[in-house]
């Protein structure tokens, strides 16, 4: 890893929790988000292992390409309602259980129609107890709910258009679709359904990783009276 702005060096990665700490001190979270975030990276190394729900093995790269980089869309969220909120494949709890522990007093519920991810995420829920998250086992375009959420998350699950058609008959009016992205694609943006009526796209910033991140942002058209 090269040294830079923004950019630990090899002596600063060497452990996780060293990574957390400085990762939480650049976003501007509080400290001691530290001690259950590594509690959930600690299920997660271990799950991994054997449900092999993540790519990424080492904990320290988990700690930037997962915690930090779910973390990140924290600073966008401050100004838009995002409670309830919803994770769509949500897998290994991404950005679901991350976003679950640092705002508990926010309800998240998770998604994910994968059998093993789905236990694992039950296991994190009960392990951590994570009071205000609920799981649900089940394809997106047949989940149900009494409620409909202000915002609904998704990180790596889909195109933008096939995202916002699997969940629009769970999203509120004037919800928040919340898409997180790598490189963003100008025809993704463009082929986005009637559904939406605005949208940005805001360049995040993830400690320690060199590599573009964005957060779509698309609000939801008011249904007709």
């Amino acid at each position: 890893m090269r040294k830079g702005s923004g950019i630990f060096s090899v002596k600063r990665i060497a452990e996780p929790e060293a990574l957390l700490a400085q990762g939480l001190q650049e976003l501007k979270l509080d400290a001691a988000l530290a001690e259950p975030l590594l509690a959930y990276l600690a299920e997660l190394v271990k799950w991994n292992s054997a449900y092999n729900l993540t790519a990424v093995r080492d904990p320290a790269e988990m700690v930037t390409r997962h915690l930090l980089d779910s973390l990140a869309l924290l600073p966008h969220l401050a100004a838009i309602p995002s409670s309830p909120m919803l994770d769509v494949g949500s897998g290994a709890g991404l950005p679901g259980l991350v976003l679950a522990i640092a705002r508990p007093d926010w309800r998240i519920d998770v998604l994910d129609s994968n059998g093993k991810k789905a236990r694992f995420l039950r296991h994190a829920q009960r392990s951590l107890h994570l009071d205000n998250v609920q799981v649900f086992e089940s394809r997106v375009e047949e989940l149900r709910v009494d409620e409909p959420y202000a915002a609904i998350t998704s990180r790596a699950f889909a195109s933008l258009g096939d995202f916002v058609a699997a969940t629009e008959h769970l999203l509120a009016d004037d919800g928040h679709w919340l898409a997180m992205k790598g490189r963003l694609d100008d025809n993704e943006l463009a082929a986005l359904p009637p559904a939406v009526y605005s949208s940005r796209a805001v360049r995040l910033v993830v400690p320690g990783l060199r590599e573009e991140r964005h957060l779509v942002i698309a609000t939801r058209l008011p249904s007709s009276p």
